[in-house]
């Protein structure tokens, strides 16, 4: 395309354009005159509808007002369905349904503070008035259910079911009656206790709920007195069903020993079971029952087990004021024991204010117990000491003082933590050295009485021999015990020496005046080669030994050596000293007789006649009997 026809064509566009502009101005000036007419009518018209608006305004608040009294008479309607169906529920009772029933009771709360807040409403009074007396209603029966609920479910637990609570080790099976609890501490063995069910429980959140709901209407002397009443009486049911009993110390008195040890050993399993299954236990349901009302849940624990406790502790009272006897010593340490190893439960149980007077109780019961034990050991030592049997045995063999003096010292070992622990229940030093010094002088105290005794015998060779035994049977004993540990190896060695004094003071006394016959000193002398005895002397020899050795064998064959390693030393000691000098005489002054009349009737023993005879002394018949 040429030049001349690109500048026709830019005309005509130019030219359409401008009419276009032209056009566009015509009608925007028409429609500025259009809308300024409108808006003179838009005017008008808002001054002519002014009344209506303010019309219509008034009616939409009245509406607004009419909306919020019927809303505030729904929530009153429903206030009033609310306690109509409450009502219901509360005049059926709780036994249908307790859930329900309490529902019912909390929505009554929420009621009488919803009218109590609507003063201005006429009818609120009234409203209030009527729930409130509903709700008096309401806790009687939840009283009455609490304590109906309580009752049926408070059974006395049976001994079997608790002994099944017990690890197997305690168990009276086991336990034989739960006399002795050192050896079952001392095994090491992880000992665990399984709770009784004292209540379902299923029924113990209902038991809280109707709890809490008391406290909650201030009903707190009512659900203390329910609970309080049934519940000891319960906890005392299943302790007498166990074989608790109230003694007082003069009941104890007059009891034979083998009854009252049998008792005792019984307390100390029902002390056992009653601390860390019964009242563990009755601490357990109180807690959940009464959980977040502290103040009653400490009271009625405390009123629960008081009686309980008083009775159960009211026994070891007795003993610990009993009369002391040595016999008593040993029971008095289980007691001990007992209490000591139920002392962090006791603790725990009583910490409370309330609980004082049961936890320190417990307390002086276990120092009453620690002095009289302590008291019954000095009592002991003294007795020892100054036993006064003047019948000696016969035999010369161990006496029966020292036999249970002896068995006491190695029982009293079996409870050496014990003893420990009671020494410091007085003095803070070192527990060992006073357990070592106790014996120590229990052995001395033994010994000073026995050396009484020794003099009682007629016969010096017999006060050696039941000396010999005695010390002998103190000095074995201590070897194969604790006591060894305690006395130490220089008190074994000293004693040992002693037993071999009296060894050598027997022989020396007993057959020194028979080795006389058999030496040629202090006789007239004939010549010859009968070495200065003639044979008349040699014949008195032989006569008066066979009657001095028929008279030991007649008395010594009835005394006793009872350790049988001791019998054969003291008869080979005899042998070694008695065989060579009577081989000898008989060497060198036998064939003097044997060339006479009637040799026998003075060479009445061989050396072996005589040796075997000696195998028969210190055997007495008694004796003899015994080991067969």
């Amino acid at each position: 395309m040429g030049i001349p026809q690109a500048m026709v064509a830019l005309k005509e566009r130019a030219a359409f354009v401008k009419d276009s502009l032209h056009r566009s101005q015509t009608i925007t000036d028409n429609m500025v005159s259009i809308l300024g007419s409108f808006d003179h009518r838009l005017s008008a018209l808002e001054t002519a509808m002014r009344p209506t608006q303010i019309k219509t305004h008034s009616i939409r608040s009245a509406h607004d007002n009419i909306d919020k009294t019927l809303k505030a008479a729904e929530v009153i309607l429903t206030q009033f369905d609310q306690t109509r169906k409450a009502e219901a529920k509360i005049l059926r009772g709780p036994h249908e349904d307790l859930e329900s029933y309490l529902e019912a009771v909390d929505q009554l709360r929420n009621n009488v503070r919803f009218f109590s807040s609507k003063k201005s409403f006429k009818s609120s009074e009234g409203i209030v008035n009527h729930a409130n007396n509903l709700l008096s209603k309401a806790i009687l029966k939840l009283e009455d259910e609490f304590k109906h609920l309580l009752t049926n479910y408070s059974k006395p637990v049976e001994p079997d079911r608790l002994f099944d609570c017990l690890p197997n080790s305690l168990r009276p099976s086991a336990a034989g009656g739960g006399g002795k609890n050192h050896s079952e501490k001392q095994s090491g063995d992880t000992v665990t206790f399984t709770l009784p069910t004292l209540i379902p429980p299923r029924v113990l959140p209902l038991l809280h709920e109707l709890a809490i709901q008391m406290v909650q209407a201030g009903h707190q002397q009512q659900l203390f007195r329910v609970y309080t009443d049934t519940r000891s009486a319960v906890l005392e049911q299943s302790l007498r069903k166990l074989g608790v009993e109230r003694l007082s110390k003069d009941d104890v008195q007059k009891m034979q020993w083998e009854v009252l040890e049998a008792k005792i050993g019984n307390w100390i399993h029902y002390m056992r079971i009653s601390v860390k299954l019964l009242i563990v236990g009755e601490k357990k349901i109180c807690d959940q029952i009464f959980e977040g009302v502290d103040s009653v849940k400490t009271q009625c624990f405390a009123e629960v087990t008081g009686s309980s406790v008083a009775m159960l502790l009211s026994f070891g009272e007795a003993i610990a004021r009993s009369k002391r006897s040595p016999e008593k010593l040993f029971v008095l340490l289980d007691m001990y024991e007992i209490m000591r190893e139920l002392q962090p439960e006791i603790e725990s149980l009583f910490d409370s204010k309330v609980c004082t007077e049961m936890r320190e109780a417990a307390i002086s019961l276990t120092k009453r117990l620690a002095q009289t034990a302590q008291e019954t050991f000095g009592d002991f030592e003294e007795a020892v000491e100054k036993d006064a049997t003047k019948t000696a045995v016969q035999d010369g063999t161990v006496h029966p003082l020292t036999s249970y003096v002896i068995n006491y010292v190695k029982f009293l070992y079996d409870y050496q933590a014990t003893l420990k622990q009671l020494f410091q229940e007085f003095d803070p030093g070192d527990p060992e050295s006073q357990l070592a010094s106790v014996t120590t002088r229990i052995m001395q105290a033994l010994q000073n009485n026995l050396d009484g005794k020794s003099k009682l015998y007629k016969d010096p060779g017999l006060t050696q021999l039941f000396l010999m035994n005695n010390i002998h049977y103190i000095v074995r004993s201590v070897r194969r015990s604790e006591a060894k540990d305690m006395l130490g190896d220089d008190w074994v060695q000293i004693h040992r020496r002693i037993v071999q004094q009296h060894a050598n003071q027997y022989k020396r006394i007993s057959w020194a005046k028979i080795l006389q016959c058999l030496t040629v000193q202090g006789t007239n002398s004939s010549g010859g080669d009968s070495g200065g005895l003639s044979r008349t002397a040699v014949k008195d020899r032989f006569k008066t030994f066979n009657t001095q050795f028929d008279e030991l064998h007649q008395r010594q064959s009835q005394w006793t050596v009872p350790d049988s390693e001791l019998r054969e030393s003291l008869r080979l000691a005899v042998a070694e000293v008695l065989l060579p000098a009577y081989r000898s005489f008989l060497k060198r002054f036998g064939p003097m007789i044997e060339n006479g009349k009637n040799p026998t009737k003075y060479i009445k023993y061989s050396p072996e006649n005589l040796e075997q005879m000696l195998g028969e002394f210190f055997e007495s018949k008694a004796w003899s009997e015994q080991k067969r």
